[in-house]
């Protein structure tokens, strides 16, 4: 049966936008800004009894009316692709995701994605992400390697939800950047938002960006180069790679971010190429949903970054 709620908008959402409103403040903290968005255009959220549009603003004191549609059957096909598994029970999945492997469907990429293997690997998969996204709750860029985690329940969903939201998951990062980072440790906290005219990239925007902040430390220097690990505070698109070229110290590899010939890195006479962007999602810590326990996982250091890695510290001696 579809889920109904209603509820009044109080003083605080005068002037702010209907779908960014109830994101952050609604009482369905397991939808997404997008999952919302499409609500809205779809019919089910209703301001007054009346259908509205994504942008529309607030006043203060409308009844909102929500509907949650039963989630329609799964069109994906699940596909036959080995998963490195960290870590699996009833609720949850804890895999390595090697870079290039998309994480969910997408026009152009209806096959082949991390989310085609996990129902190859298991049928239990949450549905709040709707139908191209059964499982997901958080995401790493394409060609982003690393720990993540996918779940098995509608329980396990809202608990991960509920845990990003309220930044208590721990997500730590390992890059390789161009440049000799000048503090061991810092913090980067710059507001990101979408590019004015590149709608696919991200900026850091002061004065329509979302707040965005990364905390950084060195774990290694090199000759005009530096390894960084990298903890994220909020989960902003893109948001380590943007917030590194806005200081001027790219990720090596990144074809978005990171200027002209982005992957070929020298070291006097020697040269080597890194073919995709070299960050990899190293740790991940959260609160188990059933059992209440904090579990923390990792993914070592992919074989393409430890080429990487060694060719940097051969340079350095």
């Amino acid at each position: 049966m579809p889920q109904e709620m209603t509820f009044r908008i109080p003083p605080e959402g005068k002037g702010k936008r209907i779908d960014l409103f109830l994101a952050q403040y609604g009482p369905t903290l397991e939808l997404s800004r997008s999952r919302i968005q499409d609500l809205i255009h779809t019919g089910h959220i209703l301001v007054n009894g009346a259908a509205v549009k994504s942008h529309t603003k607030l006043s203060g004191g409308e009844i909102i009316d929500i509907t949650l549609p039963e989630p329609r059957p799964l069109e994906l096909l699940p596909d036959d692709i080995p998963l490195n598994i960290l870590y699996e029970d009833h609720d949850l999945i804890v895999l390595n995701k090697p870079a290039g492997m998309v994480v969910h469907p997408a026009p152009g990429n209806t096959g082949g994605t991390l989310v085609n293997a996990l129902l190859h690997h298991c049928s239990d998969l949450s549905g709040i992400g709707g139908v191209e996204r059964p499982g997901i709750v958080h995401r790493l860029d394409r060609e982003t390697s690393g720990v993540m985690v996918a779940v098995k329940n509608d329980t396990a969903h809202k608990s991960l939800s509920v845990q990003l939201k309220a930044r208590q998951v721990k997500k730590i990062y390992l890059a390789v950047v161009r440049g000799d980072v000048r503090d061991d440790s810092g913090k980067i906290e710059e507001p990101i938002g979408r590019h004015d005219r590149h709608r696919k990239k991200m900026t850091v925007h002061p004065s329509r960006g979302r707040t965005a902040v990364t905390l950084y430390q060195v774990q290694e220097r090199f000759n005009g180069y530096t390894l960084l690990s990298l903890r994220l505070k909020t989960g902003r698109t893109h948001q380590i790679r943007v917030h590194l070229s806005h200081l001027h110290y790219p990720i090596v590899g990144d074809s978005v971010y990171g200027g002209k010939k982005p992957g070929v890195l020298r070291m006097g006479n020697r040269e080597i190429a890194a073919h995709r962007q070299m960050l990899h999602a190293h740790i991940l810590g959260f609160t188990h949903p059933t059992t209440g326990e904090y579990r923390e996982f990792t993914a070592p250091v992919p074989p393409d970054m430890e080429e990487i890695l060694h060719f940097l510290r051969r340079g350095t001696i």
